[in-house]
This record gives structure tokens, C-alpha cells and sequence, in this order.
């Protein structure tokens, strides 16, 4: 008895109930990530809190007055997805709902008076008075809700704006999830080209390392995101020698994977009867600049040089790449290949490239880089730069070449912390054997 009289006195306000009501239904709705499942949730709270006989969506998103289609219909038996099948609803042509969805007003109508022959009399058969609601976007009623009473004067004027805002601010959340569905998709179409085109520049490197009398080598790649710039290749040559090319495509992603496919092939065209590294950069250089460079900014940074097993001499040229570290393990003697350079390939077509030569002994390494290496930032901006990577390299000198690259990018990662690449890495280290 006591429970019950102090139920009695305390009944829960009216206000809190709505309050408690509206507020699941946010709740619920925030959790959404699906525009139709939303739509399909917020339907079956709407008709707990404010219960109808029928609802009608309208929609003219793409098209001119007087058309219009039905989008949704609660007495529809199958449930149609707007966004992803348009084609199956129906497009109808003026009468009462095309005067409603392009007069672009909120009205209520306690007597509904539609002819027979008018395209929206089957959804309002029966129907006695109606409440239309705008659903606004860029100041136009594009899409419209239309709910419906069979009892004549069933909605309360005094309610109704509160009705049309709650109703946009779902109509605003619901578009806000289809923008994001549709950002979604495209992001994930542009994924796998961007996956395609990863699988394609990674066909175009050397599926392995190739057997080379007296050196040893390893290499690592890693691009900044799907598809970069970074290229290395090694050429067999007649009488036994060696081509070894890098090289690094200004920009990054797609452009740069594009370049470096192109550079691959050029490099590839060019006849392996002639032995000098010059010539086969300034024959590059020639179709880079001529047919593909000419009107856009990019260039191609490259090093290339051709060593011999019987003479272990290189002989080198670049064009504006990265010196390659030689370190004499054992010894204090260690610099950079810097003595041919010249400018990018791609820059002007009548670029003629030196070469140069040096003789290498049992155990000496070669370094060869792109600029991801050594440009790699910290978080307080500074550079991993070429002096630590020469650190690197002493300590490591004794190791096997893959032990080498395996020292140097952990040493690259510990630099960077958790800095993200802004810059595809490649290095392939060889060892005199």
C-alpha cells in the first residue's frame, strides 16, 4: 500500500518520459554507421513515440519539377535501399505530392481532399488528414516525409515545429552517414587500384637478387604509401660484367609509381653492348626528357655503374642520386662515389653524362641509397642524415650485407619513432667478395 501511494504522489513528469524517449533514440541513432540501418532504427523508435498510420518519403534529387519518386512507403512488404537501388522506385509525375515536395513548406491538413485519378491517391486511400515535413538541403526540399492519420485533425499545430526540426536534424545526421558511405566506398575503389598498382611497380623490381661472382648483396625496399618512386635494377653485360642502377622519381604515390614504370622501360631499351655507365644515363635521359618530362615537373635522380668480377673495378655516372657510400672494412678509408654528377634525368633531353672509375678490394662495401634513407625526420625535425648512416655502416662492417641493411633500417626506425614515412627507402649493399 505504501509503494503504491508513493507512486501516486510522485508520478513521473510527462516531459521526462518524452525526454528519456527522444534521448534512446539519439543514443541509438549515434551508433549507426549504415544510412539504411539508420532510417530502418529511427522508423521503428518513431513509431513507438509518435505512432502513425502511414509513411511516405518523397525525393527529387535529380530531377525537375513535377517529378518525383516515392522513396519510401510503409506499406511497402519489401524494403528498398534509395541509395543503392533508385531504379526500382517509382517516379511519378505531379499532383498533390509534387505540389507539396516543390512548395518547399512545412503544412498540416486535417481534411485531406485528393482526387482519385491524382498519383498520390493509392498511398492515401483511407488517409484522412496528413502532415508533410521539408527535408532541407541547400535551402531546397529535396526530400520530404509525408505522415498520415486515418482520423480527420490528428496532428497538433502546437507540436508541429518541433516536429520539422527534429525531423531535418535526422534528415542532416542521415545524409551525413550516405556522404560518409559513399567517401567510404570511394576511398576503398581507390584502395585497390592503389593495391594494383603496388603489385605492378613491385613486378618491375628484381624478383631476386641476382648471382654475381665476387659480391655479395642485399637490398631493402619500402615505399611511403601504396606506390612510390624508388627503383633499383641490376643488368647482366657482356664479358661477365654487372650493371647496378638506383634510382629516386621526384614526388610520391601514383605520379611517382608512373615515372618509375616508365624509367624501368627506358632503362630496359637501352642495348647492353655499350659500356659505359654515361651513355646508358645520357640515353635516358634523352627519351625522359624528350617524351615524357617535357611539359610537367619531374625528374629522376640515378646512379649507375658497371662492375667488373675480373678487374673489381666500377666505373659510375649520376645524375644528381645520392653518393654511394664505399667503406674499406678494416681500415680508416671510407667517402662517397661523387666524382661524375650531373643533373636529374628528365631536366633538359641534351644532357651528356660523365663516368668515372674506382677500384674496389676483397671486403669492401658499397653502399647504395635513395634520399628516404637519410631524410628521415625525428619529432624534433632533425635529419637521419648521411654521417649516421656512414656510423651505421662502421659498426656494422664485418656483418653480411643483409645483416648490414637489417642494422641500418632498424637504426632508420629507432631515428624516426613514430614519425611516419614521408619518403620511400630503398638501400642495396653489396660486399666485395
Amino acid at each position: 500500500m505504501t509503494q503504491i501511494q508513493t507512486a501516486k504522489a510522485n508520478p513521473i513528469p510527462n516531459w521526462q518520459q518524452r525526454l528519456d524517449a527522444i534521448y534512446d533514440v539519439v543514443k541509438e541513432m549515434s551508433l549507426q554507421t549504415h544510412p539504411q540501418e539508420m532510417v530502418q532504427a529511427y522508423a521503428r523508435r518513431m513509431a513507438r513515440i509518435f505512432p502513425v498510420d502511414r509513411r511516405i518519403s518523397l525525393s527529387r534529387r535529380g530531377l525537375r519539377c513535377p517529378a518525383f519518386r516515392v522513396t519510401r512507403y510503409s506499406e511497402w512488404q519489401e524494403e528498398i535501399n534509395p541509395w543503392k537501388q533508385a531504379d526500382r522506385l517509382p517516379l511519378l509525375r505531379g499532383g498533390f505530392f509534387a505540389d507539396l515536395l516543390y512548395g518547399d513548406v512545412p503544412q498540416i491538413f486535417d481534411e485531406l481532399d485528393v482526387p482519385d485519378d491524382d498519383p498520390a491517391a493509392p498511398y492515401l486511400q483511407g488517409q484522412r488528414s496528413a502532415m508533410a515535413i521539408p527535408m532541407l538541403d541547400q535551402g531546397q526540399a529535396l526530400n520530404m516525409v509525408i505522415l498520415t492519420r486515418e482520423q480527420p485533425a490528428a496532428f497538433d499545430r502546437e507540436r508541429f515545429p518541433d516536429d520539422v526540426w527534429l525531423a531535418n536534424l535526422f534528415g542532416r545526421a542521415t545524409h551525413n552517414l550516405v556522404l560518409s558511405e559513399q567517401v567510404r566506398e570511394a576511398y576503398e575503389e581507390v584502395d585497390r587500384e592503389l593495391k594494383t598498382v603496388a603489385a605492378i611497380q613491385q613486378s618491375l623490381l628484381p624478383r631476386q637478387l641476382p648471382d654475381i661472382p665476387r659480391l655479395s648483396l642485399a637490398a631493402y625496399y619500402q615505399t611511403s604509401r601504396r606506390a612510390g618512386g624508388d627503383y633499383y635494377d641490376f643488368f647482366p653485360l657482356p664479358s661477365g660484367k654487372w650493371g647496378l642502377l638506383i634510382a629516386d622519381v621526384s614526388g610520391h604515390g601514383i605520379p611517382a609509381a608512373v615515372m618509375m614504370a616508365v624509367t624501368h622501360s627506358i632503362a630496359h631499351l637501352y642495348p647492353e653492348e655499350s659500356g659505359d655507365p654515361g651513355d646508358m644515363l645520357s640515353f635516358v635521359n634523352w627519351h625522359l626528357a624528350s617524351r615524357y618530362t617535357n611539359g610537367f615537373e619531374a625528374f629522376v635522380t640515378a646512379f649507375y655503374g658497371i662492375f667488373d668480377p675480373e678487374t673489381l673495378q666500377l666505373e659510375y655516372a649520376s645524375a644528381g642520386h645520392n653518393p654511394p657510400r664505399w667503406i674499406r672494412c678494416g681500415t680508416s678509408e671510407a667517402g662517397s662515389l661523387d666524382k661524375a654528377v650531373n643533373v636529374p634525368l628528365g631536366v633538359g633531353d641534351s644532357t651528356r653524362y660523365e663516368s668515372s672509375v674506382i677500384t674496389l678490394s676483397p671486403g669492401d662495401l658499397l653502399v647504395l641509397y635513395t634520399d628516404g634513407i637519410t631524410e628521415t625526420m625525428n619529432e624534433e625535425g632533425g635529419q637521419f642524415g648521411p654521417s649516421r648512416l656512414d656510423q651505421y655502416l662502421t659498426e656494422s662492417c664485418r656483418f653480411s650485407p643483409q645483416s648490414i641493411v637489417s642494422h641500418i633500417v632498424q637504426g632508420v626506425e629507432a631515428f624516426a619513432v613514430s614519425e611516419p614515412y614521408r619518403d620511400d627507402r630503398t638501400l642495396v649493399v653489396a660486399r666485395v667478395k
